[in-house]
């Protein structure tokens, strides 16, 4: 069981379908209502039943808090009966957070939590990690490998996620005021918020979530690849700003696909914090994930 999509909570008004853009729904259209306040509310909240009911946002954020406490001191250990460290196991999900949505290795996780724990080996890191997939707790994005036109090499490292953002903003004090105040992380919580509905809505057609970088940096944030073999990829972008050069990257990773083996896209879409969904003269489908559904 997954947390809940802000179309489970009533937050997205549906306007956009996943299902029909891989059906063939090349022109969309649609408003959020969602504005960039609210959003920084709803990666705090998180999807957890009781917080989406919380009647207050300071009650749901609590209940993320109260989660992660429960996974520390309780969850962690009950998975396979191995006693760890709580503060250990804290510290490891402060790092996670402190790197979320990037490709950390797990050298860089085990450098930073050395910082306050010395003793701590690769071992052991890998053990903590295991641990917390297991509770479905983190939840990295695997790397997606297309058949190219050309000879270039993928990245094939993780993406770090949790299964809900609330997780990352719990474990690091984070309140929406702090996200709006630092629109550089504020981004790398959205974008997992985005993976989180993406999941939910990819699950119910069959599909999967991963993401594309090559060693030129030109990546996709999400590419949605369901088993018929069907694909589409997203960008996640958070203002208005950067649409147009998302728009470039989107194109030219179509481009450099080999569609004899894989394909066309079904669609290429830049998932937004902003208002309208619509789709450019280019193709490329502009969708607040405040209108998306699956």
């Amino acid at each position: 069981m997954r947390p809940m999509s802000l179309w489970e909570s009533g937050e997205s008004t549906g306007e956009i379908s996943l299902s029909a853009l891989f059906d063939g729904a090349g022109e969309v259209s649609g408003r959020s209502s969602i504005g960039v306040d609210e959003i920084a509310h709803l990666v705090c909240r998180g999807g957890w039943p009781q917080a989406v009911l919380a009647k207050t946002p300071r009650a749901a954020y609590m209940k993320s808090s109260s989660y992660v406490d429960e996974v520390v001191h309780e969850d962690v250990h009950r998975v396979d009966g191995v006693e760890r460290n709580p503060d250990r196991v804290r510290n490891l999900l402060k790092s996670l957070a402190r790197n979320i949505s990037t490709m950390a290795t797990n050298e860089t996780i085990l450098q930073d939590l050395k910082a306050n724990d010395s003793s701590i080996s690769e071992k052991t890191l890998s053990s903590y990690l295991n641990a917390l997939r297991k509770i479905f707790l983190v939840e990295d994005v695997p790397a997606w490998s297309p058949s190219l036109k050309s000879r270039l090499a993928i990245r094939s490292a993780m993406k770090r996620q949790f299964v809900d953002p609330s997780v990352a903003t719990a474990v690091l004090g984070a309140t929406p005021r702090r996200l709006l105040n630092d629109f550089r992380s504020f981004g790398s919580f959205f974008e997992s918020l985005c993976v989180r509905d993406v999941r939910v809505y990819a699950q119910t057609l069959d599909g999967e979530v991963r993401h594309y970088r090559d060693q030129t940096g030109l990546e996709a944030d999400m590419i949605v690849a369901l088993k018929d073999g069907r694909w589409g990829a997203v960008e996640v972008k958070l203002g208005a700003g950067d649409i147009d050069s998302a728009a470039v990257g989107l194109k030219k990773l179509s481009a450099k696909v080999d569609v004899g083996r894989m394909g066309h896209p079904s669609f290429l879409m830049i998932l937004t914090g902003t208002d309208l969904g619509y789709t450019r003269d280019d193709g490329v489908v502009v969708c607040p994930l405040g209108c998306l559904r699956p």
